[in-house]
């Protein structure tokens, strides 16, 4: 079967956001005044092939914790639905 992954990888809520910072301080330039605390993360879709839903969690847990996230700096969940 063919599964379809939707992950989210955010940095870890304990360290800085650079990017985040620097749009939540540039949403007043826009009049977005009430827009705070910003965090920028990636959003990732991928296809994967299972015999069954809990194979393919573990298959994409695999690929987040050893090669789609810096687990020091980020963290990261995901929904699995069939293709």
């Amino acid at each position: 079967m063919k599964f379809i992954a939707e992950i989210d990888i955010m940095p870890l809520k304990t360290l800085l956001d650079p990017q985040g910072k620097a749009v939540s301080s540039s949403m007043k330039n826009v009049g977005l005044p009430e827009i705070t605390n910003v965090r920028i993360g990636k959003h990732i879709t991928l296809e994967v092939e299972a015999n069954s839903e809990a194979e393919a969690s573990e298959k994409v847990d695999k690929a987040c914790s050893e090669m789609l996230s810096n687990q020091i700096m980020e963290g990261y969940n995901f929904k699995i639905t069939a293709a």
